[in-house]
Formats: C-alpha cells, sequence, structure tokens
C-alpha cells in the first residue's frame, strides 16, 4: 500500500509537471489517427507505437502491440502488488474524421491553445482522458518505485468505428485482461460545472438503406411525373418511423422496453438540469421528442430512431435537373434495457419494407456492429472509490448520472469477463468531440491527473478478495 505522504509527493509531482504533460498531449493529438480512413492507416501505427512508448517510458510495464484483423491494440501491464486488486484501464487512440474541414477555427490535427482550451481533433474524445493514467503510472514510479494496484492498460485502435474487433480480442485473450474491474478513460461527465459518475448507458444498432427507381439519372423536364423520385420516396419512408408527436411507429419497437420505476424517474428530476440553458447550448429553439418523459429520460433512458444522414441525386454548385436513380439513408437506434441490437435491426427492417412507396425498390443492410445497454450497480465497491476521488478533488460528492451515447466496452467486459466498468474521464458533453472545434479544457487535464492518482490510492486500502460488488 502507497502511504499518505507518498500520494502527496506524487501530487506535487503532477502539479509541477502540468506543462511538460500538455506539451505530450499536443504531440499526442497531432497525430491524425482516423480510424475510418484507410489514408490514415499509416497514422494509426504511428498513434499506436505512441502509446506504447510512453506507457514504456512510465515505469516497469510490460508493454506490446497487439495485432487485430484492424488496428493493433496496445497492452501493458504491472503485477507488482501481490494481494492488491488489480485494475484494467481502458482508452482509444483512434479519432473520428475532422469534416467539415472549413468550420475548424485552427487545423484538427495543429493542436492549438486559446483561452484555457487545447482545441485538436480527438483531443477530448479520447486523447486527453487516456493519457491521464499513463502519466500517473509514471508519477508513482518516479517517486516511489510502486503503484497502489496492480494495472493492466488496453488501448484500442476502432472505438470510433463501433470497436468492430475488440469482442474477439477480448474473447480470446480473457486470461491476459483477468482483473476485478475495468477503469474507463474513455465516456465523457455530464457537465462542466459538476463532477459525474455514469452508472448506465445506452446500446446501438444501426442500418442502411437505398431506394432505387430507374436504372440511371433521368432529366426531370423529360420523366418528371412519369417516374418516381427516390428521394421524395426516402423522405415519405423516413417519415414514417414516428408519428407526428415523436414516439417511433414501428411495431413492437417498445416490447422489450423497461418501464422506469417511480425512484428511478424521482432521481433524474432531482438532478440540477436548465432546459432553457441547454437549449441555448445546443442551439435548438426546443425541445422535442417522445411524449410523456423529460428531456433527461428521453435521453438517458427511453430508445430512439435517429437519421444520421440522407442523400442522393446532384449535391455540387448550382443546379442539374435530374431525378436521380437512388437515395439513400444512414439510421442508428440507440437502445435501453432490455432491447436487443439485431432484434431492433429486424423490427426497423420489417418496418421499412412495408412502407416502401410505389415505384420504388429497397435495399437494407446493418451495420457492422451493435451494443446492448450496460450499467453498474450504485453500490459497487470501485464506483464508491471513484465517488471519494471526485469527492476529494471537487469538495463535493459527484451527480450519479447516465449517458446517451454508447460505449461498447462496458458490455463487452461484462458479457466476456463478467467484469463491471466504472467510466473515469474527465472530458465532458460539451467539448464538441465528433463536430468542428473539438476541445478539451486544460485544467481537467490537471483535475484529472489528481483523480486518478487518489483513486488508486484508495483502492490500493482494499485488499484482493476484500471487496464486494
Amino acid at each position: 500500500m502507497v502511504s499518505e505522504s507518498a500520494l502527496h509527493t506524487v501530487l506535487g509531482a503532477l502539479r509541477a509537471s502540468h506543462d511538460r504533460i500538455l506539451d505530450e498531449l499536443v504531440e499526442f493529438a497531432a497525430i491524425p489517427s482516423v480510424s475510418t480512413d484507410p489514408a490514415h492507416a499509416t497514422d494509426m501505427i504511428a498513434a499506436a507505437e505512441w502509446v506504447a512508448s510512453k506507457l514504456s517510458a512510465a515505469g516497469p510495464i510490460a508493454v506490446r502491440i497487439m495485432p487485430t484483423p484492424g488496428n493493433p491494440v496496445v497492452y501493458g501491464e504491472w503485477m507488482g502488488a501481490p494481494g492488491q486488486l488489480t485494475v484494467l484501464i481502458y482508452g482509444h487512440y483512434d479519432v473520428q474524421p475532422p469534416d467539415p474541414l472549413e468550420k475548424w477555427t485552427s487545423a484538427p490535427f495543429t493542436p492549438t491553445v486559446r483561452d484555457g482550451r487545447l482545441y485538436a481533433r480527438g483531443v477530448s474524445d479520447d486523447k486527453g482522458p487516456m493519457l491521464i493514467p499513463i502519466k500517473v503510472a509514471e508519477a508513482f514510479f518516479a517517486h516511489g518505485g510502486t503503484l497502489p494496484v496492480n494495472v493492466k492498460f488496453m488501448f484500442e485502435g476502432e472505438e470510433e468505428i463501433g470497436s468492430e474487433h475488440l469482442e474477439a480480442f477480448i474473447a480470446a485473450h480473457t486470461e491476459l485482461l483477468a482483473a476485478d474491474f475495468v477503469l474507463s478513460a474513455d465516456g465523457a461527465m455530464w457537465r462542466i460545472n459538476e463532477p459525474s459518475l455514469t452508472v448506465a448507458s445506452r446500446g446501438l444498432a444501426g442500418l442502411e438503406c437505398t431506394l432505387t427507381a430507374a436504372g440511371k439519372d433521368l432529366h426531370s423536364g423529360r420523366h418528371g411525373g412519369g417516374v418516381a423520385n427516390p428521394l421524395h420516396a426516402m423522405a415519405r419512408l423516413i417519415a414514417s418511423l414516428h408519428d407526428d408527436a415523436g414516439r417511433i411507429a414501428v411495431p413492437r419497437f417498445y416490447d422489450t422496453v423497461r418501464a422506469l420505476s417511480a425512484e428511478e424517474r424521482a432521481a433524474i428530476a432531482a438532478l440540477p438540469f436548465d432546459e432553457q440553458a441547454y437549449l441555448e447550448q445546443v442551439g435548438a429553439p426546443e425541445t422535442f421528442g417522445e411524449p410523456g418523459y423529460t428531456t433527461l429520460e428521453r435521453q438517458w433512458t427511453r430508445p430512439t430512431i435517429e437519421v444520421n444522414g440522407m442523400w442522393g441525386g446532384y449535391e455540387g454548385p448550382g443546379q442539374k435537373t435530374v431525378i436521380p436513380s437512388e437515395a439513400h439513408a444512414k439510421i442508428t437506434c440507440r437502445l435501453v434495457p432490455d432491447q436487443d441490437p439485431e432484434e431492433v435491426v429486424a423490427l426497423v427492417t420489417a418496418h421499412l419494407e412495408a412502407h416502401v412507396p410505389a415505384g420504388t425498390t429497397l435495399t437494407v443492410r446493418a451495420a457492422d456492429h451493435g451494443a446492448r445497454p450496460a450499467h453498474i450497480e450504485g453500490h459497487h465497491f470501485a464506483l464508491k472509490a471513484a465517488d471519494a476521488a471526485l469527492h476529494a478533488v471537487y469538495g463535493v460528492h459527484p451527480l450519479v448520472v447516465r449517458m446517451g451515447g454508447t460505449v461498447p466496452i462496458s458490455e463487452l467486459f461484462q458479457k466476456h469477463m463478467g467484469l463491471d466498468t466504472v467510466f473515469f474521464s474527465f472530458s465532458t458533453a460539451d467539448e464538441d468531440y465528433h463536430a468542428p472545434n473539438e476541445f478539451f479544457r486544460v485544467h481537467r487535464l490537471h483535475e484529472g491527473l489528481e483523480a486518478w492518482a487518489r483513486i488508486w490510492h484508495i483502492l490500493g486500502a482494499i485488499p484482493r478478495g476484500g471487496h464486494a460488488s
């Protein structure tokens, strides 16, 4: 066990290293590790090698880059605390595409500090948060030569494309990854003005549909009024997924949805949420969604069907008077207990097939990945440790919240290894990840370093087998 005085030495060392660690984050964020674009394949390797080098430099951590059919996993472990807990630390080094480039104030892969924020693609999701535990390990090793707990690091390169090969990797390496729980550097906090802990996340299912009519694009004057326009038809087809009030109109879609208890609804209602401030933040005139539920209930505990993109025909400057031969749409569904991704895709597909507009032909393709919703019990020992660490940093206990988004790892670790996941990220939901001008607050980097040191120290007081989850 690391002593209290040793912890304070580590915390002092981390404070003294703030500028150096920020410089390293700038270096990391400059690597354009865009996993969805094959043009960045060499950048993905460069990012994995960068992470591996930082892990190796942090201390006596056994590090290796492990291949997958896609991007590699960077793995490291230090098991030098016999009798202590083993913590599996998760993060991802891949990032979203930066498009649209013209909406960035500074270049997405030229990290730039403005007004206490570091702007770069991937700096909040997830490069800043995942660098934190590496640097905390470095500080412990440099100022005491040991860690309070055993640690295993697993950083993947495919989270932004659905962690396509992660499930097979976990299933094939359950012995290597064996731990007491997962501590995730991914998964943002709810808001900047209150620390929070996330106890549930929604699942994900996706599909892409195509409507075709004529065998080629047609002159809209010569053929207009004679054949179906797939774009018009797609608009009607997509509109059929919801009723006018916003409730999903797909038959049986809600059949397995678990109802909220009165206690759960009361707990959500008690959270400090200013709807008008939320609308101003996102730039929307009013809220909209399934009737009978509050905004937070709809975002956290109710399923959705969202259209992520629709396209077809001419999209260049000026006009081109054609009736396109095809129209396309990408759809994703956020899922709640006890919905199954494959069952949801089948239900949505059946609905689309039953509503194909006249004169068109429908093709539906399910997305390559899906994820079930996940949750952790509020009395879990590691969640209590996270609460204590955040209380020490911020002076208040964190809010207990849920996540509208999807982090597939929590379900995968539970499914294959029986491990619960505690999200311990220091990005926040307003930092424009997946959008232009993504940023990470510099002070959150500093707070995260302290909190990770404190949670390891707290966990170090819990002997292996001396906890109950």
